[in-house]
């Protein structure tokens, strides 16, 4: 029976990234401090904007959010990854599998709708700035993270439940360095057509429809600016969209590529390091781009350091 079947699996064991035993000190230390630099970045991003008056705006509110999404997602898969390069045996149980996959879709796609939440806001101060604070209500602002955070809750809800009916035979080795859905997939000897049908759909609106607004709303923009030419207008515009579209780019091509776009089994390989691309660098580099180059922040992080001398 399908039911005895799925008993047989209580842990699948994770063979993690492909890296020399020569350098696996050097890639402990890498990832560590990757992880650290992640949750540091991530988190004085957060302090700053809770304590600072200044930054109480749309805009930040967004960041912070969009920050504490970076800071969750990395530690879904970073500490998990650490503590099996030290293991001798890097498994995970049936049930913390389930859980990391759970999360790492619900922080995946919680990021989806709150870069496209910041692509919307930016469009709405660049183009109609007379009518920004009308428009970007702080009514509306709330109503915005709070539909992203249901959403996401409930897409991910979903996923994991359709994993649950699913039976694992004999199979439980995940060629992974984390309990990723669509290797997931691939160990299930019961039927995943529908599994398929839901990435392929609702994954296609929570991922690839955000990826198109949020190229829209940057052309909008680009094309307010080029109607009324400036020089300063248009280099600080477009370092903001660069900056901006880096990260969306790296984080949206490698999501679509790996998972509305599946390779074939010997590129098991390649998709793995990619994974590494969105799960660690991506949440790492976000407090820079979006943040620690930012004057507001700058400002910011010197006024309050400034309060805290005084004291």
């Amino acid at each position: 029976m399908p039911g005895n079947n799925q008993t047989v699996i209580t842990q699948f064991l994770l063979l993690g990234l492909p890296i020399p035993p020569e350098h696996h000190h050097l890639f402990y230390a890498l990832f560590l401090a990757m992880y650290l630099t992640t949750v540091l970045g991530n988190l004085i991003i957060i302090i700053l904007i809770r304590l600072d008056s200044h930054l109480h705006t749309p805009m930040y509110l967004f960041l912070s959010n969009l920050s504490f999404s970076d800071l969750c997602f990395s530690s879904v898969t970073m500490p998990k990854l650490l503590q099996n390069m030290q293991s001798q045996v890097p498994s995970i149980p049936y049930a913390g599998c389930l859980t990391q996959v759970y999360f790492f879709v619900f922080f995946g796609d919680l990021e989806s709708l709150l870069l496209v939440v910041m692509a919307y806001d930016r469009y709405v101060a660049i183009c109609f700035p007379l009518h920004y604070m009308s428009i970007m209500s702080p009514k509306l602002c709330l109503s915005l993270v709070l539909l992203s955070w249901v959403l996401t809750t409930l897409y991910a809800m979903l996923h994991t439940l359709l994993l649950t009916r699913l039976s694992f035979c004999e199979n439980n080795v995940i060629p992974h360095f984390f309990c990723d859905l669509s290797a997931l997939l691939k160990l299930a000897c019961s039927d995943i057509h529908i599994n398929e049908l839901v990435i392929l759909i609702i994954g296609g609106l929570v991922v690839i429809l955000p990826f198109l607004l949020i190229i829209v709303s940057y052309a909008r923009i680009v094309s307010s600016i080029l109607k009324v030419p400036s020089t300063r207008g248009i280099h600080k515009v477009f370092s903001t969209c660069g900056s901006h579209l880096s990260v969306v780019s790296l984080f949206y091509g490698t999501v679509i590529g790996l998972y509305l776009c599946p390779s074939a089994n010997n590129s098991t390989l390649k998709d793995t390091v990619i994974s590494m691309m969105y799960t660690a660098v991506t949440p790492m580099l976000n407090p820079f781009i979006y943040s620690l180059r930012n004057k507001d922040m700058k400002g910011a992080l010197k006024r309050v350091l400034q309060k805290k001398t005084l004291f």
